[in-house]
């Protein structure tokens, strides 16, 4: 048994744990403030802390350092429903062991307080704040896809680990890569963003790797590479998807050794970086297809970063396009409100091109209201857009998968299986799409898929998804 101590100002919330935690064998008790926790924590003594951030009195970020310093170092799971990137990163930096969203899954909570509660007494990480986000670079949303998002980034900017991050084109790669290299430990060295399709075919070892002098035609004397030139940062290799197997060789051997060796020159050279990865390409895919290295994927993907499609989170609209309205050139002013017609406008759109698609329309907007109000027919005309791709027509495609399948059944057979084994291929797909679209929240997937949460949770158990 285990005690767990639940810092909220909402008796429901502080309830809920005590149910679900009292079921699992802990003991919790709750407090109402963090002066109340900051009193209390000796005698109570907690194994673990759930701190909500949003609290009467001293905040909960606030109060983090000295709950753990007065507990002895007791993991801290930080909650609140005001989330953003900041939130989260200053959680992680004063020592959270994890970074909750409401609203949440008691299942997925109680999971993340099992972990906590494994971990032991872990290291304080330092409290102080990091950098301030500059407007242009920032992340913006609220959106529960968003708020998983900033709490992954918020995990690993600190471990100097390669990370992974994919999405769709337009999402914002480059801008995770850049968020993931200020919260780190290198954000006093350089980041250095490389598009690998955009160097020259015949010169992209050179241009990465450096070359020496004769090394090849116009090779007038020697030159650092990129990666070397990134010695002591971060190098985010933008599209790796599309680096040829030749490469991948090299680029596996530099980040496994740490070490490269230019152009013409048999001596290896140390650099020290941190390498980000980023795509749209599916390389699990690609793996398969022999067309991308299996060695290179999972050395890159030690912590992937899923980006959400803007069609995933339409609820942080509003956001984005004030925020674009705001720093783009043409528009003077206040930016106005966006609601009414033109937010139904904008959530009406499918956005193929996502944030980077959002950006343009508001800019194209701005100018052509030149200072006025911002109203629906300032937006581009639809054939300026680009259409997304035709739908699949999916009734046709289950009719002829059935039909496939159908002829290979045993009319004899006794009992058929052809429904069952429909939705043994076809279930784990919607379940897994339903999750991520909700970031990973159950309550939130169940309500979507409509089914109660009882009846996700066993067919999740069934399919082994996580």
């Amino acid at each position: 048994m285990s005690r767990i101590l639940v810092v909220d100002d909402e008796e429901s919330i502080c309830w809920s744990f005590r149910e679900s935690l009292g079921d699992e064998g802990h003991q919790v008790e709750s407090a109402a403030s963090a002066e109340e926790a900051l009193r209390r924590i000796g005698e109570i003594g907690p194994d673990a802390v759930i701190l909500d951030v949003r609290l009467p009195g001293i905040d909960g970020l606030t109060a983090l350092p000295e709950l753990r310093k007065r507990s002895g170092g007791s993991p801290v799971v930080v909650m609140t429903a005001f989330g953003d990137l900041k939130t989260a990163v200053r959680a992680v930096e004063a020592g959270a062991f994890d970074y909750l969203a409401k609203p949440f899954d008691l299942d997925q909570a109680n999971t993340m307080i099992r972990r906590a509660l494994e971990s032991g007494k872990r290291t304080q990480r330092s409290a102080n704040s990091a950098p301030g986000l500059d407007l242009g670079d920032e992340l913006i949303g609220s959106s529960p896809p968003m708020q998983s998002l900033f709490q992954r980034i918020a995990l690993v900017a600190s471990a100097d680990v390669p990370v992974l991050i994919t999405g769709e084109s337009g999402t914002g790669k480059e801008r995770v890569a850049r968020a993931l290299h200020r919260y780190g430990p290198r954000r006093d060295g350089p980041f250095v963003p490389v598009c690998l399709p955009a160097l020259s075919p015949g010169l992209v070892e050179a241009e990465l790797f450096g070359h020496v002098k004769g090394a090849f035609t116009g090779a007038s004397q020697d030159r650092k590479g990129i990666l070397e030139l990134a010695h002591g940062g971060t190098v985010l290799l933008d599209e790796i998807g599309d680096a040829p197997l030749s490469l991948q060789v090299k680029l596996l051997r530099a980040i496994e050794n740490r070490e490269i060796a230019p152009v013409g020159d048999a001596r290896t050279r140390s650099i020290d970086i941190r390498v980000l990865a980023a795509t749209n390409r599916p390389l699990q895919e690609m793996v398969a297809a022999g067309t991308f290295r299996e060695d290179l994927y999972f050395r890159l993907a030690a912590f992937p970063i899923r980006i959400p499609a803007l069609r995933d989170r339409l609820d942080d609209i509003p956001a984005l396009a004030t925020h674009f309205l705001r720093t783009c050139q043409g528009f003077s002013g206040e930016p106005q409100a966006i609601v009414g017609p033109i937010l139904e406008a904008l959530r009406a759109q499918s956005w193929p091109g996502n944030v980077r698609e959002l950006r343009n329309a508001m800019e194209h907007a701005a100018i052509l209201a030149r200072g006025g109000p911002i109203r629906v027919e300032h937006l581009p005309r639809s054939e300026t857009r680009l259409s997304r791709p035709p739908e699949i027509d999916l009734p046709r495609a289950i009719a002829d998968w059935a039909e496939g399948e159908a002829t290979r059944l045993d009319p004899s057979a006794p009992d058929g299986d052809l429904y069952a084994r429909f939705l043994r291929q076809t279930e784990p797909t919607l379940l897994r799409a339903a999750l991520e679209r909700c970031g990973g929240n159950r309550a939130a997937a169940a309500q979507l898929l409509g089914i109660d949460r009882a009846t996700l949770r066993q067919k999740l158990k069934r399919y082994e998804i996580g």
